[in-house]
């Protein structure tokens, strides 16, 4: 663990997530949903013009080639490279295909192989050789689509297990309007080591934005615990600093010791009150019209996970939440992003440029944004959430109005130690 400053907002020293690496990632897959989580590595093999186009490229080999052995006149020559079409079909076709381009390699084989006068057993071992190929090309075309199938179930249960743990969240909850982007930075992965999670609950919206350390299974694993234990703290504690504590307490139980969670837990209580506790995670951005600024922590705290190691306790920061006032979380995976001249993501000035009054449009450009910048490749989890209170208050007015006109550092509250 290390505290860094970041270079491209001259931020306070925050805690800072250092990642196992395991693998690299791919480009996610642009989506208008409010909600809607991106597999990177996504292609678009399945659209007709390109299936159509690998589904006749074989044919077209096997007919180049006959062409080219017509025209120089020397036919036995180029009878190996019919071979090519079968073979390529293996990939492409199913295995009726491979045997159709195989059967018309083989004719023309055959055709060529009289017309330009080979010795029979020249031509017989050409000829054994295509039906050979188309053989094997054939097995091989079957056992590719066993594995397609396998796949596609397997992706049928990581659909499932996304839609369980990183439950989609609707364009509006309450009185908020509401967007998320996740991209998953593993190719062809529905989840990854990025979590969040937003609930209405008794004691109002609450909603967490999360990094866990390390990839793959291990990750998720994780990450569906702390998600698990924010959904029903969320419900159960009026105290938005004891459910950052249920999360700890949790983690402690149940993580490694170099294991750990960044976190920002935040909750709106009414009469224009956001409360944020953030656990050594990236500072939100608190939008207010043309204007947008990061929330750093008053009293940095430790990731989650790490409490029992470092014996700081997280701070409650309650900041001013009004009409037309927008708060996006988001993870290292945005901000860490680099182009191809190793520049930063400059989240900051990218959100003042994009800034609107629908957060799903904001969102879309801003993560449209973060794959051109990064080349359409991303290699970490990216997860972009945001909030925004709309004109309109439909929410009555309660006893906490007192503190609508407080500032965020004049209203910070320290974790008491037993949490």
């Amino acid at each position: 663990m290390s505290q860094t400053r970041d270079d491209q907002h001259d931020r306070p020293r925050i805690w800072k997530l250092r990642k196992r690496t395991a693998g690299t990632g791919a480009p996610a897959r642009p989506d208008g949903s409010p909600g809607e989580i991106l597999a990177a590595g996504a292609t678009k093999l399945d659209q007709p013009r390109t299936a159509a186009l690998l589904a006749g490229a074989p044919a077209l080999i096997v007919f180049a080639v006959a062409l080219l052995a017509l025209i120089s006149g020397a036919g036995a020559t180029w009878l190996p490279l019919l071979a090519v079409g079968p073979t390529l079909a293996a990939a492409t076709s199913r295995p009726s295909g491979v045997l159709r381009i195989g059967f018309i390699a083989v004719a023309l084989g055959a055709v060529f192989g009289v017309r330009g006068g080979a010795p029979g057993r020249e031509q017989a071992i050409v000829l054994s050789a295509l039906i050979a190929v188309t053989l094997a090309g054939s097995l091989a075309s079957a056992l590719r689509g066993r594995r397609e199938r396998v796949l596609e179930a397997v992706r049928s249960v990581a659909e499932a297990a996304q839609h369980a743990l990183l439950k989609p969240v609707p364009a509006t909850v309450g009185q908020f309007q509401v967007a998320v982007r996740y991209s998953a930075a593993a190719a062809e992965a529905r989840i990854g080591g990025d979590l969040y999670a937003l609930v209405p609950t008794p004691h109002g919206i609450r909603l967490i934005v999360g990094d866990v350390r390390g990839k793959g299974l291990p990750a998720v694993s994780t990450a569906a615990l702390v998600l698990g234990v924010f959904r029903e703290a969320a419900y159960d504690e009026p105290d938005l600093l004891d459910v950052v504590g249920r999360i700890e307490r949790s983690l402690a139980r149940n993580l490694g010791p170099d294991d750990f969670v960044t976190a920002v837990v935040a909750g709106y209580a009414g009469a224009g009150r956001m409360e944020i506790v953030n656990c050594g995670h990236a500072p939100p951005l608190l939008v207010r019209g043309s204007d947008v600024r990061a929330v750093e922590p008053t009293h940095p705290a430790p990731p989650l996970g790490l409490n029992a190691l470092t014996g700081e306790t997280p701070s409650l920061q309650v900041l001013t939440f009004t009409d037309g006032d927008q708060l996006l979380l988001y993870t290292d995976g945005v901000t860490e992003a680099r182009n191809h001249s190793r520049e930063f993501y400059p989240l900051i000035e990218r959100v003042a440029r994009h800034v609107s009054d629908e957060p799903s449009r904001t969102v879309a450009a801003l993560h449209n944004e973060l794959l051109a910048h990064v080349g359409g490749r991303l290699h970490d989890d990216a997860a972009l959430l945001l909030l925004r209170k709309p004109a309109v208050d439909r929410i009555p007015v309660g006893p906490c109005a007192a503190v609508q006109g407080a500032s965020t550092e004049a209203m910070t509250r320290q974790a008491p130690g037993a949490r």
